[in-house]
């Protein structure tokens, strides 16, 4: 198996992990519909007996519920995974969704997560959003204490720009970014990739398959008959003009797989890995059946003439 060194950790990872953001369920802000926890378990389960070794959640997932389904998942397994969490977005009882990066309440949140999870040190602790950005530098500082007290063993942030990345990297080193990128959101391939790359810092992408559009699967009656509290029902990428070119992206990938026995999801996975700055991708699996739909992307990989098709392909996709 092909393990990656994230950033200057000392975590050698498979190319891709276990995306637990869905399985938080629904109910909340950002959920994706209901999610059976047992399917949830199994899908968990399933990648790791496939031999991926993490998993990414948040503690806002679910408001704690993800995680606490990561930490169910996991117990008495012999093989147990890395585990990576988020801080930084905390909620109140009525399940209102806020932001902080004080001190005190990031390290609040190691603790519930700490227990939600059922771990003694959490592998991989990030700065879910920068925000407020007034409040970064304390934030990080913070970060750097549960490090060196060993809560956690190594500390990264996600959807940090350019310039808050180097803002946190001057204070403490940063293991790890991790960004949005798919074929389809490639914002960061203009500055953070590179940020990334020029300071030695693990880049984890999330969403490679666009929040499922990539799959092979997604289908315009499955999107209209997304349940009302799918965050996705509000998202552009899932809205015409851009649902029909999309859908038709993951035919061309559809076409592409079938050369090799793989599928849609599993190559746009791989156009993801292929980028230097890219140590692995997060992909979200909410049943042992998705699992077998994309677990081939731990070692399929595009030839150079397949990326040029690809790329071929987007451009005429712009006119």
């Amino acid at each position: 198996m092909d393990l990656r060194q994230l950033g200057n950790s000392d975590l050698r990872l498979t190319p891709i992990g276990v995306g637990a953001w869905a399985i938080g369920g629904g109910g909340w802000a950002f959920g994706w519909g209901p999610q059976d926890d047992e399917a949830s378990i199994s899908a968990i389960h399933a990648a790791l007996d496939h031999g991926i070794n993490w998993i990414d959640t948040a503690a806002v997932y679910g408001l704690g519920h993800s995680e606490e389904i990561v930490g169910r998942a996991i117990a008495g397994r012999a093989n147990k995974p890395y585990v990576f969490t988020k801080c930084e977005r905390i909620w109140n009882d009525e399940g209102v969704i806020g932001k902080s990066l004080k001190r005190e309440s990031i390290r609040r949140e190691v603790d519930a997560s700490l227990r939600r999870l059922q771990v003694d040190v959490i592998d991989l602790y990030q700065i879910h959003w920068p925000e407020p950005d007034e409040d970064i530098e304390e934030g990080w500082r913070a970060m750097e204490e549960l490090r060196k007290e060993g809560k956690v063993r190594s500390i990264g942030v996600s959807n940090f720009s350019a310039s808050q990345l180097r803002r946190v990297h001057a204070i403490a080193p940063v293991t790890s970014l991790q960004p949005p990128y798919s074929m389809l959101s490639r914002e960061v391939e203009q500055e953070i990739l590179p940020a990334a790359m020029q300071a030695g810092i693990g880049v984890l992408a999330y969403s490679p398959m666009q929040n499922g559009l990539l799959s092979g699967r997604m289908t315009r009656e499955r999107v209209a008959a997304f349940p009302e509290d799918d965050f996705r029902r509000r998202k552009p990428h899932f809205q015409e003009p851009s649902l029909s070119r999309n859908l038709a992206v993951a035919e061309r990938l559809k076409e592409i797989g079938a050369r090799h026995g793989r599928l849609a999801g599993e190559v746009a996975i791989a156009w993801t890995l292929r980028h230097p700055a890219v140590t692995a991708a997060i992909v979200g699996m909410r049943s042992a059946a998705q699992v077998e739909g994309v677990i081939g992307a731990l070692t399929f990989r595009l030839s150079d003439a397949e990326t040029v098709e690809i790329e071929d392909f987007l451009e005429k996709g712009k006119a």
